[in-house]
């Protein structure tokens, strides 16, 4: 990645001053990469063996431009001592200041490695490009590391546009993955805005597989993608959407905690003795549920509309109301497709039970 992206900046201007910086964990990778740029004729100084999220290999560095393919859900159970005294010790100081994803996926940490490698905005800025799979989108909700990594790029304006790519692209997996492109020096136009790009239709059969690698997007397909994203608008090619773009916080909600109140046998609400609670109703646990609120939506508003029609009795326990971040894709580019017409469907199985009767009708004779 390293060596093709210095060719390809090259190419694109010949008298750009590049340095190359990288960190590799996977020995055999790490001797391969070093390799391939030795015989390139490019500068071998700055490549560091080790594991970029608890040794990191770069520290102090900044950087104009990054990329990132870090593996899929990786768990990160074996250093989660040194990821956690980071955090607690760091903060924002740190790399994981924002917060930590669950132990069985790493995934975010990546992002959030790279994001404190970014040159700041007023230095001249960074952006970066980094493949994650589906679970950094949705998984987590409000309150968890996931959501509170989210909430902090979406809040800091920091995401650009994330491209859905086809399944089969690599070779150790079939799976559904996703290029995230942040910055910190958006141009005026994105200030605010996620682009959705959906690519997922974007690829050719290649002619042998290799590994899980059954896809591949040819050099049109790169064109048409990077077209979508330099003209920023959204696009929709035969009915179906394949650019959206959205608002930051039209991917915020509130989680709201609904409780309604706990009674007798006679019916009537059950009342605190003592404490806090005193001469309040006391909230039944088991009819206790949770709403989650768009942010540009008056909680009240959804209160009225939603819940009290149902549950007249409800309220909300605002010192457990928390705020949460989620980007579903794929419910953003899904065109619902109505089912076929009743008599269509009993029609073809009439015409399928008469051929069975036949078949056995057949049989007998």
């Amino acid at each position: 990645m390293v060596s093709v992206a210095e060719d390809h900046l090259l190419g694109l201007n010949p008298d750009a001053r590049l340095v190359m910086y990288g960190q590799e964990l996977n020995a055999e990778s790490y001797a391969i990469c070093k390799a391939d740029m030795l015989i390139k004729g490019q500068d071998i100084a700055n490549i560091i063996f080790g594991n970029t999220l608890s040794a990191d290999g770069l520290i102090g560095k900044v950087f104009d431009y990054m990329l990132s393919n870090p593996p899929f859900g990786v768990e990160w159970k074996k250093i989660e001592v040194i990821i956690r005294k980071e955090f607690l010790e760091h903060g924002y100081n740190g790399r994981f200041g924002p917060g930590l994803p669950r132990v069985g996926d790493g995934s975010l940490l990546f992002l959030l490695h790279l994001i404190s490698k970014m040159r700041p905005a007023r230095d001249g800025g960074s952006r970066f490009g980094i493949v994650l799979n589906g679970s950094p989108l949705f998984t987590g909700g409000a309150g968890s590391g996931e959501s509170e990594i989210r909430r902090y790029v979406l809040e800091n304006d920091l995401v650009e546009a994330i491209i859905g790519l086809p399944t089969d692209m690599f070779y150790n997996t079939g799976i559904s993955t996703y290029v995230w492109i942040v910055s910190n020096r958006k141009p005026a136009a994105r200030k605010g805005k996620v682009q959705l790009i959906d690519a997922s239709r974007f690829w050719q059969k290649m002619r042998k597989s290799l590994g899980s690698k059954r896809k591949e997007l040819s050099p049109a397909h790169i064109e048409d993608i990077t077209r979508l994203f330099g003209e920023f608008r959204e696009e929709t090619r035969d009915g179906v959407p394949v650019s959206r773009i959205f608002k930051n916080e039209a991917f915020g909600y509130r989680t709201i905690t609904v409780e309604r109140p706990e009674r007798d046998a006679d019916g009537k609400i059950v009342v605190g003795q003592k404490g806090k609670g005193k001469g309040k109703p006391v909230p039944d646990s088991s009819l206790r549920d949770t709403e989650n609120v768009p942010l540009s939506e008056d909680v009240e508003a959804y209160f009225k509309r939603e819940v009290l029609p149902h549950a007249p009795d409800a309220r909300i326990d605002h010192e457990k109301t928390k705020v949460g971040y989620e980007i579903p894709f794929n419910r953003h580019f899904y065109i619902f497709q109505p089912p076929r017409p009743l008599d269509e469907i009993d029609a073809e199985l009439k015409a399928c039970t008469d051929r069975i009767l036949d078949m056995i009708g057949g049989l007998t004779k």
